[in-house]
């Protein structure tokens, strides 16, 4: 709902997914009666006609890079991170081309990204990465992009010091903390300029980890995560029915299972497990210390860790390292009961499917497209094989649909999830 303040009017449009926090990202429309924009940030929001029913934005700030450590950190052959690095940024180049389309400011700010990773072990994975497996595209290398989608679209590079002044279609730039053959260093020289700040910026990095607790020992730290975690899995049922098997941790001298079906934490005997995790002890001490809910921000996003799969990717169990406390279990085993009705459909080509995505609820009238009985979802690049209603990328997610010719005979009637 909008908020006025004179002539100034507002509006945060909240995420609620548990993939997005839980009660995750926003974005904020803004309008003073001068102009209006939108800054999207790094949310991506799904019913864009109630977004666009604040105004029509003038300018448009958007994140083109993603915030994730897929593949960097994955037990992969480096071909296959380079191939799937490769396939993470066109996904993520073609939803925010999906957006800006959608959107249609005469402005465009790419903005939200990418990281800077100062660490002497990842430092790699800057960019696209010293060997092209990384996925973290730049402003400038999006605005290229954009120029060759979108050639009339109008875009600038948003950086820190960058100052809008917007009044109706007018914009106009200043910057107030870099030169411009400063900024073409940042971009066209970023090796040497990414160098420049690990090697000048290694005693932020030391006092960081000064600041870590000390390693717990492993018994110690089971009997610590024993006791937070069980009373947590014991209340998430249809995370531990998503995630549906063994779990396994490595954590310094500690090798432990995490035993959704059962919820139980025990020591690791050598059970099969969909999912692997390494992390440095000394990290998960100072989770346990200062009990610290969300190990998605407070250990993956900073990909000092390892992890391997079976299989595909699983977002229970992400969800699950991201909400280690009662209020937020329960807020997404409740926002998961409120998804299971789907009932309505709505035709695509020669299909007729559920019209909302089984991943997080979007109009697939909207964001659906199908070849070869595949269909895509646009926003965050999922798909599901119509004539099994079996989600290709990740378990569980099953999508109800029938072939209109055919619907006696082809109907693959699967329950949602």
């Amino acid at each position: 709902m909008p908020l006025e303040f004179g002539p100034l009017k507002l509006m945060v449009t909240p995420l609620r997914a548990p993939s997005d926090g839980p009660i995750g990202d926003s974005s904020l429309s803004v309008d003073d009666g001068t102009a209006s924009i939108l800054n999207q940030n790094d949310s991506h929001p799904l019913d864009l006609d109630k977004l666009m029913s604040f105004s029509k934005p003038d300018a448009y700030f958007t994140q083109v890079s993603g915030a994730i450590w897929w593949p960097m950190v994955y037990d992969l052959p480096q071909d296959a991170k380079q191939n799937f690095a490769k396939l993470k940024r066109d996904a993520q180049n073609k939803r925010a081309m999906y957006y800006i389309e959608k959107v249609d400011a005469e402005h465009v700010f790419p903005m939200a990204g990418p990281p800077m990773f100062l660490r002497e072990e990842l430092f790699r994975y800057n960019g696209q990465g010293l060997e092209g497996d990384a996925i973290f595209t730049d402003q400038r290398e999006f605005l290229a992009h954009m120029r060759e989608q979108r050639p009339a679209q109008k875009g600038y590079e948003f950086l820190p010091g960058t100052v809008v002044d917007i009044v109706g279609s007018e914009v106009s730039i200043t910057q107030t903390l870099y030169t411009d053959a400063e900024i073409d260093r940042v971009f066209d020289d970023k090796w040497s300029y990414l160098a420049e700040q690990r090697d000048s910026r290694q005693d932020e990095i030391r006092a960081e980890e000064a600041s870590r607790a000390p390693v717990l020992p492993p018994q110690e730290m089971l009997a610590a995560i024993k006791e937070w975690w069980e009373p947590l899995l014991r209340r998430a049922r249809t995370i531990r029915n998503g995630v549906g098997g063994n779990v396994r941790f490595r954590i310094g001298d500690l090798d432990m299972v995490v035993d959704f079906p059962k919820a139980k934490v025990r020591e690791y005997d050598g059970e099969e497990c969909i999912y692997w995790y390494t992390i440095p002890a000394d990290l998960v001490s100072t989770n346990i210390r200062d009990h610290e809910i969300d190990w998605s921000n407070s250990i993956f996003l900073s990909m000092q860790f390892e992890v391997g799969r079976s299989g595909k990717f699983n977002e229970f169990l992400t969800t699950f390292l991201k909400c280690l406390s009662r209020d937020r279990i329960e807020y997404v085993e409740n926002w998961y009961s409120e998804q299971t009705d789907q009932t309505e459909d709505a035709q695509l080509g020669d299909w007729t499917v559920q019209r909302r995505c089984p991943h997080l609820r979007a109009d697939l009238t909207k964001t659906g497209k199908i070849e070869d009985g595949v269909l895509t979802c646009s926003l965050h690049d999922w798909k599901w094989d119509l004539a099994s209603g079996r989600c290709l990328t990740s378990q569980g997610h099953p999508i109800r649909a029938s072939q209109v010719a055919q619907a006696d005979e082809s109907e693959a009637a699967v329950p949602a999830a």
